[in-house]
């Protein structure tokens, strides 16, 4: 994302202006402990087959010959249309200055002006995990198969998005070890956690910490209210939304 930011000169991304947001990380969890899982998904613009942005725009994007890109005109970026669009879009690629009528509208351009330079999209070697590789759909499709949905995505027949996904791997326990001890040692801070009070001047003993938390049922069994972030929410009611969704918090 910072990469995609540095690369076009878009602004850092805020609750005001979502500008700089072109890459989307989100980040949610679901289960509990002992078996917790995060979700990570970075979301562009997929540059669909059949993309409905563009019929709802109006006028102001269009999907290019060359490489299948989806992109707003940029004389036409202020347009009121470009809000519809985003809202037909099942991904929300459409991100704009602010939630102001008539803000300026913008979005991946699938790093064009490197394409053109046979250069690969900034994100794909800018992340260091390698999880990103760029090319011909059907080229990726027989390197990695045909999957274009993961769990709590939007339904890819609607667009066709151009991408192949590929899901997490399923959970597999390393080490065994006593859940339930656990628990207790992480509600007490451990099995040598330091207790005690300061009984002079020249001798310091680390007073006693409070429990990590009170009731365990909140973390074998969290309410709702105590997840924020416990699901993929791809639809934004407004820029504030979309920071709180696409911002890590750790």
């Amino acid at each position: 994302m910072l990469a995609c930011q540095q690369w076009f000169g878009l602004p850092i991304a805020t609750s005001q202006n979502a500008s700089g947001r072109w890459m989307r990380v989100y980040q949610w969890e679901t289960g509990a402990f002992p078996s917790p899982r995060i979700w990570t998904l970075a979301i562009p613009c997929y540059h669909c087959l059949d993309p409905v942005c563009v019929d709802r725009a109006n006028g102001s994007m269009y999907k290019e010959p060359k490489y299948g890109a989806v992109l707003i005109d940029p004389a036409k970026a202020t347009d009121p249309e470009l809000r519809d669009a985003n809202d037909a879009c099942p991904y929300s690629a459409i991100v704009f200055e602010s939630d102001a009528i008539g803000a300026k509208a913008s979005k991946c351009t699938m790093c064009i002006d490197r394409l053109e330079q046979g250069l690969a999209p900034i994100c794909v070697l800018a992340c260091d995990t390698k999880a990103f590789d760029f090319g011909p759909l059907e080229v990726l499709q027989q390197k990695y198969g045909t999957l274009k949905q993961l769990p709590e995505m939007p339904d890819p027949a609607t667009t066709q998005p151009a991408v192949v996904l590929k899901p997490q791997l399923p959970r597999k326990q390393i080490v065994s070890y006593d859940a339930s001890r656990a628990l207790d040692l992480w509600q007490q801070r451990g099995p040598n956690a330091m207790t005690g009070t300061y009984p002079n001047p020249f001798t310091v003993v680390q007073p006693s910490a409070p429990q990590v938390f009170q009731d365990k049922n909140d973390v074998t069994d969290p309410q709702t209210a105590l997840l924020q972030k416990n699901k993929l929410v791809l639809k934004h009611k407004n820029n504030d939304e979309l920071d709180f969704r696409t911002r890590v918090d750790e």
